[in-house]
């Protein structure tokens, strides 16, 4: 799953907020309508800047989103012609490090003045996010928006006299992305506005927020491609951002973004919320040039490496490093289901479900420190929940697991795809809401698993059998917490194949209500991969969530 280095450059240039320091270092890589926001903007968020496009007159264009529509229809139908290449001598040599020495100057951000304005500042291109984009601010006017392109000024951005970015052809675009920071005028979460951002859009049509937790961490993209198909990946990018005022009671920027690839064209609109966390409202409109196995919507992109569930000897001296520890669903029936992500030896692609489900998302449930004991506070990574607005059919939910042996790469990428793949031409049109949070938006009322562990099977004392493997999952709260002194849950064991024995449950003796464990032994009929389902119940009654677990025999 190749294309993830654009992520790289944004360590060098975004600020990773810390409720006490400000900036965190990391080593990792490291959005109704516009009319309405820009009228109810118009006379209190001034476009100051140091730019002269925005200090006086300049080109302008009637903006709509519907427009912005038609021309990526237009787009789709005509040949794909990729964006002017960059001399590609120069961009790597603004590599990691280059970028870390360039920094915007907070005094050129766009919005950067105005009650409850965001300013909005911008990433420089390099070895990591080589494709330019185009940026254009939007303004109330008579009978509806227009549009105005910002143009780069190098002089916005501070670097070395020695800096390889110096080399760039005149003229040229060198905006590789974009980021919102806090309101400068509102203290409600007390961090300087001119070092901690909210939202970034940087590489392709990957994006990035932080949860209520101040911290970056699980990706998103526009759309993905191939991923784990027959054919190569692709990777569209966003190639124009047009960005709308703020609406300060709200708490609200929209922004419209327009798509294209190879194989496809679109047009999105954004509409990201800061309030305790982030949400996202987002309406995708896309149409394709040519036929693609796997369209993924609403994808996810993260990085498990291991954790308590298995890790080997030695490996690292870290007890857990993950961004996202397991894949929720809300199905469309209700259940709530709870997968633990791998760390495969090969390749891994699994479905869920056979139409959209209620919501899914890949999460951080483990918020405990002396879990992960690293600086880079893995504890505080966000959650991501995917909430469809619309009716999306039938298809299923698929996860993608890549082996890793390391931290710097996301190997993990969650999706809805299409039963039915969408003909060329065809327009789709997809809306659903993003909520980057600590947890799920809407829990299960059940108990839910936070650990699972695996161990040799059989009982202390005894031979162990050979083949034989132990699993140990905990479950905490819901009806747990309540349940009748004596009463023990029952489990409701099952996979398509291989034997289940010594199973039972216990309250783990930590003196915290509705905490229990579910212990069994399983013995697999071959070393095909097997599916494991468990749930905890009493009589008729559901106690627990659904937990399913990938085993594969050794």
């Amino acid at each position: 799953m190749s294309g993830r280095a654009a992520e790289r450059a944004m360590s060098a240039a975004v600020h990773l907020p810390d409720p006490a320091q400000h900036t965190l270092k990391r080593r990792r890589y490291t959005r109704r309508d516009l009319l309405r926001t820009a009228v109810a903007a118009a006379g209190t968020c001034a476009l100051q800047s140091r730019w002269p496009v925005l200090a006086g007159p300049a080109p302008e264009a009637p903006f709509s989103f519907d427009a912005l529509a038609r021309e990526a229809q237009r787009r789709a139908a005509a040949p794909y012609a990729a964006p002017p290449a960059l001399p590609r001598a120069v961009l790597e040599r603004l590599d990691y490090d280059a970028l870390g020495k360039i920094h915007f100057d907070p005094a050129c951000a766009v919005f950067r003045d105005g009650p409850g304005a965001y300013p909005v500042t911008f990433f420089h291109i390099g070895r990591f996010a080589p494709t330019p984009v185009r940026v254009f601010v939007l303004t109330p006017a008579a009978g509806g928006v227009t549009a105005r392109e910002l143009p780069y000024d190098p002089d916005c951005f501070h670097m070395p006299a020695d800096s390889p970015a110096h080399a760039l052809p005149h003229g040229t675009t060198a905006f590789a992305g974009l980021r919102y920071q806090e309101s400068r005028l509102d203290d409600q979460r007390k961090l300087p506005w001119q070092q901690n951002d909210w939202v970034a859009f940087l590489g392709a049509s990957y994006f990035r927020a932080i949860g209520d937790q101040y911290q970056y961490g699980i990706s998103a993209r526009g759309i993905a491609l191939n991923v784990a198909g027959t054919e190569p990946e692709e990777f569209p990018a966003f190639t124009r951002f047009y960005l709308a005022p703020s609406i300060d009671a709200a708490h609200e920027v929209t922004m419209y973004a327009l798509l294209e690839g190879p194989s496809i064209a679109g047009a999105y609109r954004f509409v990201m919320h800061r309030t305790e966390a982030v949400v996202m409202e987002v309406e995708a409109r896309l149409f394709l040039r040519r036929p693609v196995a796997r369209l993924g919507i609403a994808p996810l992109t993260s990085m498990y490496w291991y954790s308590e569930t298995t890790k080997p000897t030695a490996i690292d001296w870290r007890p857990e490093v993950h961004d996202s520890d397991g894949l929720a669903l809300w199905t469309r029936d209700g259940e709530h289901v709870w997968r633990p992500l791998n760390t495969p030896a090969q390749l891994v692609t699994s479905a869920f479900g056979t139409e959209a489900p209620r919501g899914f998302g890949l999460l951080q449930r483990d918020h405990v420190f002396d879990h992960y004991l690293d600086g880079v506070h893995y504890e505080r990574r966000p959650s991501l929940w995917i909430e469809p607005l619309d009716e999306w059919g039938r298809g299923t939910i698929q996860l993608v697991e890549a082996p890793t042996d390391d931290e710097i790469q996301d190997n993990v990428v969650a999706m809805w795809v299409p039963q039915t793949p969408p003909e060329p031409g065809a327009p789709l049109r997809f809306r659903y809401r993003m909520h980057w949070r600590a947890d799920e938006p809407f829990p299960t009322p059940l108990a839910r698993c936070i650990a699972t562990r695996l161990g040799r099977g059989g009982q202390p004392g005894q031979p162990r059998p050979s083949g034989v493997q132990k699993f140990v999952v905990e479950f905490l709260g819901g009806p747990l917490v309540n349940l009748p002194f004596g009463e023990i849950p029952e489990l409701m064991l099952s996979a398509a194949r291989g034997r289940f024995s010594y199973a039972f449950a216990e309250a783990v003796p930590d003196g915290i209500p509705g905490h229990w464990r579910a212990q069994f032994d399983f013995t697999p009929d071959s070393r095909e991969v097997v599916e494991i389902r468990l749930f905890l119940k009493s009589g008729d009654r559901a106690l627990s969530e659904t937990w399913l677990y990938q085993y594969r025999p050794a």
